[in-house]
């Protein structure tokens, strides 16, 4: 699997909803008005927040729950203390479905995000009215006009925007576009490769107002309280709290590691 794979894939989609495109914009306008979506100001000072993951497969664990239940899993996540739940919505390499995303949205009253591969203003409208409450974007896919472009639309349509980074040089066009977060991600799309170390230091430069999750590779309680001493506000947590089989426990043992102020 590369990450140009998956945006072939992801492309063929979208030339496919361009058929659509009519009935996606009167969908979207149809839709309830999305839950806000991350605020530091909610929890500055307190806990980490968490954002637990629905996902059945990624290209780098391989299976992880074929068996899952969106909504059983969500509930849980929510029972569990979770601020948000992340749906991977991409089918061919993780599983996931538009369907997951509605049935999940319809199922908890906090903040849903639609986890996928965004290129396209079609893709914003599809999850407005399944349901989310935010989509991600990211840096290392999207040219830094394409990536404000996209973060712009979604204001437009009141989805809150996860911008994802990776580099040093990811980072500044994703501040400039303005989305409701900043995420830094361990793991390098292209590569697969992790790097825990690297995306402390990343996180430590982002400055202190800007909304903060940290990506990938948090698996215990010990993994949240190192990237919340780096600077984060949320954890976005998947394959570690998908694959148990009480995902409330797995949330909440997750939860309370306290916050760092920054500046």
């Amino acid at each position: 699997m590369t990450l140009e794979a998956i945006l072939e894939v992801t492309r063929a989609r979208v030339t496919a909803l361009k058929r659509r495109a009519t009935d996606l914009e009167k969908a979207a306008l149809a839709a309830p008005a999305p839950r806000a979506f991350l605020s530091q100001g909610e929890s500055r000072g307190l806990s980490i927040g968490v954002l637990a993951e629905i996902k059945r497969r990624s290209p780098s664990q391989g299976a992880i729950r074929p068996d899952l239940d969106p909504v059983a899993c969500a509930t849980g996540y929510a029972r569990g203390g979770a601020s948000g739940i992340s749906v991977l919505t991409e089918e061919r390499h993780f599983g996931g479905s538009l369907e997951d995303l509605a049935a999940v949205a319809g199922a908890v009253q906090i903040p849903v995000l639609r986890k996928d591969f965004i290129v396209d203003e079609l893709q914003l409208l599809e999850a407005l009215a399944a349901g989310a409450s935010a989509v991600l974007l990211i840096a290392r896919v999207l040219p830094p006009a394409r990536l404000a472009a996209l973060a712009r639309f979604a204001g437009a349509l009141r989805l809150g925007t996860l911008i994802e980074v990776h580099t040093e040089t990811e980072l500044e066009p994703a501040l400039a576009a303005g989305g409701t977060a900043v995420g830094v991600n361990a793991r390098d799309l292209d590569t697969l490769a992790m790097d825990p170390a690297g995306a402390e230091r990343l996180l430590a430069t982002i400055p202190g107002d800007v909304v903060t999750v940290a990506e990938s590779g948090i698996a215990s309680r010990a993994d949240v309280e190192r990237v919340a001493s780096a600077g984060a506000d949320y954890v976005l947590v998947g394959t570690s709290v998908a694959r148990q089989p009480d995902p409330e426990a797995a949330v909440r043992a997750l939860c309370g590691v306290k916050r760092k102020e920054r500046d």
